[in-house]
Parts: structure tokens; C-alpha cells; sequence
């Protein structure tokens, strides 16, 4: 298990896309999604998007901080 600092971009035109974050950013990747964040549609496709860039199945990564933010702690089970 480890975890994982993104930066979120909701309703992104460019999702679904990771990539990893510039200097100076306090996250290794970002994760652009198409979802809007409301009713944790954004939560939920950063999860599949990240599993999906790691090669896991979606129930191996969970957001642990940040629900409502668009800075997120991620733990990769895997």
C-alpha cells in the first residue's frame, strides 16, 4: 500500500488524462476528468483514471483526504 498526492482538474475538456505534476506542484500527478464535481462524480472518476493509468482494478484506489478539494491524498492498494 502507498499513498498518492494528485491535483485535480473537474470538467476538463482534456479528460480523461494523468500526467505527471510540473515542478513546484505539491502532487505527482495531475488528473484531468470530464465530470463535474458534484455528487462526488468528479471523486469517483479520479479514482477509475488513476486505476486505470496504474494498471489496477478501480476498488484498489481510494481518496483518503481531500473529498472536497482538488488537491487529493490517494492509497494505492497494489
Amino acid at each position: 500500500m502507498r499513498e498518492m498526492r494528485v491535483r485535480v482538474k473537474p470538467g476538463s475538456s482534456k479528460g480523461p488524462l494523468v500526467e505527471a505534476a510540473p515542478e513546484g506542484l505539491d502532487a505527482e500527478l495531475v488528473v484531468y476528468v470530464r465530470e463535474r464535481a458534484v455528487d462526488g462524480r468528479a471523486n469517483a472518476a479520479v479514482e477509475r483514471v488513476v486505476a486505470e493509468h496504474l494498471g489496477l482494478p478501480p476498488s484498489r484506489v481510494a481518496i483518503v483526504r481531500g473529498h472536497t478539494g482538488r488537491s487529493k491524498l490517494l492509497r494505492i492498494d497494489g
